[in-house]
């Protein structure tokens, strides 16, 4: 272990410099780091003016398919750059930070999920062969991991390749994901599902899961996203 910590030293998942200390991240990048507070949408996490509003705007407009959903960070220009370095170049280590995070700021809500099943949001066979892995997938194992829940990796594939979700409006999002997601095993079913993304804007995602998910009897479904981005 003493040798590959020198060979592959761990890194900040924030300014990307070898780490110093054992708290995942270096303590002046800690200080940049923006938690997710409350007041909170009861529907998606994001956080809302008002206490009494309840929703944001986002979830008083349009209805989601799922129960609830939680995020740790708001998707600003610090975590924007650990999300691509995490993804784009290779920062797989990363995801043991992320799921740590998850764990410890969002206790509340993964106690009340009480999830049968982690589930991460699939991404395209051509895109992880490229890629060499699936971001969500990394993060799901590790929380699976500290929440001692079981991560089903091959129940939920993505079917078809499709545009990049960022490049959209809400409605082209939707119409994008249609049929995109599939269930290899209809036989299994899972009441209480818990989905793991890095990246939660608008739900179209989300939706899109929870709906063939609902139609394989999934009662409960809940997401849990490292990032919430703002939609408005």
């Amino acid at each position: 272990m003493g040798i590959l910590n020198i060979l592959y030293p761990e890194r900040c998942p924030v300014c990307h410099e070898i780490l110093r200390g054992k708290d995942g991240v270096c303590e002046p990048c800690r200080r940049k780091l923006r938690y997710i507070k409350e007041p909170r949408c009861k529907k998606c996490g994001k956080e809302i003016e008002k206490e009494e509003q309840e929703y944001c705007r986002d979830c008083q407009r349009f209805l989601h398919s799922f129960d609830k959903g939680a995020a740790v960070f708001a998707y600003d220009e610090v975590m924007r750059r650990s999300i691509s370095m995490f993804k784009y170049h290779n920062r797989r280590e990363y995801a043991v930070f992320y799921a740590k995070e998850m764990y410890q700021r969002c206790g509340h809500f993964l106690n009340r999920c009480k999830p049968d099943v982690i589930l991460p949001v699939p991404i395209h066979r051509k895109k992880k062969r490229q890629r060499g892995f699936n971001q969500a997938e990394l993060v799901a194992k590790e929380l699976g991991r500290l929440m001692n829940v079981p991560v089903d990796t091959k129940y939920l594939i993505r079917a078809e390749k499709t545009t990049p979700q960022k490049e959209l409006t809400r409605q082209q999002r939707k119409e994008n994901l249609k049929k995109a997601f599939v269930l290899k095993n209809f036989d299994k079913k899972y009441e209480r599902v818990l989905l793991i993304d890095d990246i939660y804007t608008t739900g179209a995602t989300i939706d899109a899961i929870s709906e063939i998910l609902r139609e394989n009897q999934s009662k409960f479904i809940f997401f849990l996203s490292i990032c919430v981005g703002r939609n408005d």
